[in-house]
Formats: structure tokens, sequence, C-alpha cells
């Protein structure tokens, strides 16, 4: 019987240490994912702080553009040099709107990428962290049985791995 015993406990020792090593790797990616996830949402207001910039210096030229627009209709006796000038500045700040316009759709699509990416690394490193709860409570299931001599605390310890494989293959496959 005692030869039993000590069988026992070498599986619970063996299945208790891999259960650790799981949980260790689990840990790591668990990091990597939520670090990714607060670089890219740094990155991502960066980029949206850049398309405001972008807006307020476009929102600059629309001004200027259409207060020469506007001076130059209320102005009935300028010369034709005069009205040429008014006519390039116009058209100069009407071009500086349009490379301001297509810049801020070029830094939106990048930034709206971003937020995707971080996302994704939101969702993985969250399944990481719940299936990183299933492996800490087998573990202490497993140290309990150890010390009680329950056999199906280990047993119920084993189980919980169920829920750490369902969390991990649905970081890494996106189940649901």
């Amino acid at each position: 019987m005692d030869e039993q015993k000590e069988r026992w406990l070498g599986w619970l020792a063996l299945s208790t240490a891999t259960i650790a090593v799981l949980a260790a790797i689990t840990t790591l990616y668990m990091g990597k994912f939520s670090t990714r996830a607060v670089l890219l949402q740094g990155v991502e207001s960066n980029q949206w702080a850049y398309y405001q910039a972008k807006s307020i210096k476009q929102h600059t030229f629309e001004i200027q553009k259409e207060r020469l627009e506007l001076e130059l209709a209320t102005q009935e006796k300028l010369s034709p040099a005069a009205r040429e000038r008014y006519g390039k500045a116009i058209a100069t700040y009407g071009s500086e709107v349009k490379r301001y316009d297509a810049e801020k759709k070029e830094i939106k699509t990048k930034a709206e990428g971003l937020a995707l990416q971080k996302e994704k690394a939101q969702f993985m490193g969250g399944n990481f962290g719940y299936s990183l709860i299933f492996l800490q409570i087998a573990i202490m299931l497993s140290s309990i049985a150890s010390l009680t001599k329950r056999h199906y605390l280990w047993y119920l310890g084993i189980s919980a791995c169920a829920g750490w494989l369902l969390f991990f293959l649905n970081a890494t496959l996106h189940l649901f």
C-alpha cells in the first residue's frame, strides 16, 4: 500500500510541476500581450494627437482662405495685379487645405489600424490572464491534495486545466 501511495504522490508532484511550467509560459504570454496593448495605446494616442494638430493647421488655412475670399469679394476697386495676388493666395491656401485633408486621412487610417492591433492584444492578454487563473487553481488544489492525501482534489486540479486549455486556445485561435 505504501508503494502505491508513493507512486500517487510522484504523479501528483510531476503533474503539479508541469502545471507550474504551463503557468510560467502563460504568464509570459499574458505579460507580452498586456504590455503590447499598453504600448499600442500610447502610439495610437500619439497618432490621434497628430491628427488633431493637422486638423488645427488645416482649419487655420481654411479660415485664411475664406478671409481672403471675403476681402476679394468686398473690394471692388482692386487692380488686376492685386486680384491676381489674391487669387494665387487663395489657391495656395486651398491646396494646403487639400494637402492636410489627405494627410489626415492617412493618419486616421494608421490610428485605426493601431486601435485594432491594441484590441487584439487586449483580447489575447485577457484570455491568457483567464487561463492563468485556472492553472493557479489547479496548483492550489494539487497542493492541498498533497497535504491532505485526498485524490479527488488532485483530480479536480487536473480537470481545472481544461479551463486553462480553453482560454489559452481562445487567446491564440480566437474561438469565441
